[in-house]
């Protein structure tokens, strides 16, 4: 929905409103906010509520901390889990410097700058997530243990699946927060939940991303689980990834699609496709943005390993479902939930423009099941975080697509986080080395 100011003030005072939540993400893709009180409304409306965002990870120094919040007028939501209580109402914001200018190093403005650069090419792009998340036990103090909430599998109904209750309410929230649900279901790994909503354009998606995840701890907590969206929670079953499907329109038709093409596939997608590929590598870095992410892209635990692109193989790390004419889109399958969203897609639409831009070659499309392809003839994702991270260092197109600040201060945090993992001694090295 499109607000004006007008009927902001007006949604506030007719409901007594409270509190006002400002939220804005990190360079990690965690939820910040600051709350202000109801009657401090007209100022934040004339974008003048300021904080200090020298605390926040990969913004700015202490001595030039001083930033703007700058709230999205159509992200405006009285909170439905607190409106018989503390009536609060949220805005999502944009980052902005005290001289006026949107600040380089917000994820939401990273978006948008590649959101631009599609628009100047006459495209638009539609982004349906698929964010998995698993469900563990809490103990007597509240804090979760490494024990699930059932031992569901796919698809599995009650009593088996022991999460449908949560997810329905999940649901039921999500709506009343204006999202259109499609699907929700127990996932292959035990204690491990999928809920799906509708396709948007890459703003609101990256938005909603980071609202649902929200709604999902918050309601996961309401019925005494905790939930995680940590890739790899349990070794030995599957991880949970966030894949994305990408549509791309221009004069309000499909650009993906080819009716006289044999598998309906256009040539703009496979340069798309191309695109993605060619920098799937450095892409990693940012869509498997943690240590426990490459404990997920191994093989046999259905997360793609291959850079290859398939018509239904889900070896690889782009399929193409069998939907066609407007519907027609590819899913990129190597997210994981841990990614920050914004950042995602920016990286995903930057590469996938300079494919079509210098027409790239995404060759044929993978028959083979690429589990189990002993060769080197097809290339596979980074196996650890280090990998990506020194992909990316060389990718010019990712990094201009981050721009420097967020470039160097995301890779400089995350060579520190690899450093102190590489630093751990962990059970299983005790367990196999000690009597060496």
């Amino acid at each position: 929905m499109t607000y004006t100011k007008e009927q902001i003030i007006q949604e506030v005072k007719e409901n007594n409103v409270e509190f006002l939540l400002l939220e804005f993400t990190d360079m990690y893709g965690d939820t910040k906010n600051v709350e202000l009180p109801a009657e401090e409304l007209e100022m934040v409306l004339a974008n003048e509520a300021m904080f200090d965002s020298s605390s926040i990870s990969g913004f700015s120094d202490i001595q030039e901390s001083d930033m703007y919040l700058v709230p999205d007028l159509d992200t405006f939501l009285l909170l439905p889990s607190l409106v018989d209580e503390d009536r609060s109402a949220r805005f999502i914001c944009d980052i902005y410097k005290p001289d006026g200018t949107p600040f380089e190093g917000d994820p939401r403005y990273i978006l948008k700058r590649a959101m631009k650069e599609a628009e100047e090419m006459g495209y638009t792009v539609n982004v349906g997530p698929e964010p998995e998340f698993f469900l563990f036990k809490l103990d007597k103090d509240g804090y979760p243990i490494r024990e699930m909430n059932d031992r569901g599998g796919y698809f599995d109904a009650s009593p088996k699946d022991k999460g449908d209750k949560v997810r329905r309410d999940i649901v039921r929230t999500l709506k009343k927060f204006g999202f259109e649900m499609e699907a929700s279901h127990h996932e292959v790994a035990m204690g491990q939940h999928e809920i799906n909503f509708r396709f948007d354009n890459m703003l609101k998606t990256a938005d909603n991303i980071q609202t649902f995840k929200n709604v999902v701890k918050d309601i996961a907590t309401n019925h005494d689980y905790h939930a995680t969206f940590m890739p790899k929670p349990i070794a030995g079953e599957n991880g949970s990834g966030m894949h994305a499907h990408l549509s791309l329109f221009k004069d309000g038709d499909s650009a993906f699609y080819d009716e006289d093409a044999k598998d309906g596939v256009s040539k703009t997608m496979k340069q798309f496709i191309a695109g993605i590929l060619h920098h799937a590598r450095a892409i990693a870095a940012i869509t498997n943005p943690n240590v426990n992410s490459y404990k997920r892209l191994v093989p046999g635990y259905e997360a793609p390993v291959s850079i290859a692109w398939s018509h239904s193989n889900r070896s690889c790390m782009v399929r193409v479902p069998t939907t066609r004419g407007q519907g027609t889109r590819f899913e990129v399958r190597n997210p994981d939930p841990t990614a920050n969203p914004y950042l995602t897609l920016a990286v995903l639409i930057q590469a996938g423009l300079e494919g079509i831009r210098n027409e790239y070659d995404a060759g044929e499309a993978e028959s083979r099941n690429l589990y189990e392809v002993e060769d080197d003839s097809v290339p596979t994702l980074p196996t650890n975080l280090k990998e990506a991270l020194s992909a990316l260092k060389k990718d010019e197109v990712l990094l201009k697509a981050l721009g420097d600040h967020t470039a160097n201060a995301y890779i400089e945090d995350k060579e520190d986080e690899w450093t102190q993992y590489s630093l751990q001694v962990s059970k299983w090295e005790i367990d196999k080395y000690m009597n060496k």
